[in-house]
């Protein structure tokens, strides 16, 4: 079992910056595939970006040039950097796990606002 928990989010203007962490604990060795979801209100969540336990990345069109995802594994740690953001990435966002099973874990969300 692996629980993750998402902390960094909070309200910035448009073209500020924000870090988001997500912490895994449990059986965070079994973990392979890790990645940002989000979901604004009345629409579906969408991948943000995820990172294979290789460092192996990719990310919506929409965050391509803007946003970094890393992992720290010696921290059980992995991290959306946002930059320029903009009042359309206003949404909650959530972390992401995959384990070497395939079993899916979730974070509870944390939200994003961005005004403009």
């Amino acid at each position: 079992q692996v629980q993750v928990v998402e902390s960094g989010g909070g309200l910035v203007q448009a073209g500020g910056s924000l870090r988001l962490s997500c912490a895994a604990s449990g059986s965070t060795f079994s973990l392979n595939t890790m990645g940002w979801y989000r979901q604004a209100p009345g629409k579906q969540r969408e991948l943000v970006a995820h990172i294979t336990r290789d460092g192996n990345t990719n990310y919506a069109d929409s965050v391509k040039g803007r946003f970094t995802i890393h992992r720290a594994d010696a921290k059980n740690t992995m991290y959306l950097q946002m930059n320029s953001l903009k009042p359309e990435d206003t949404a909650v966002y959530y972390c992401h796990a995959v384990d070497n099973d395939g079993m899916d874990y979730w974070g509870k969300g944390t939200q994003v606002t961005v005004s403009s």
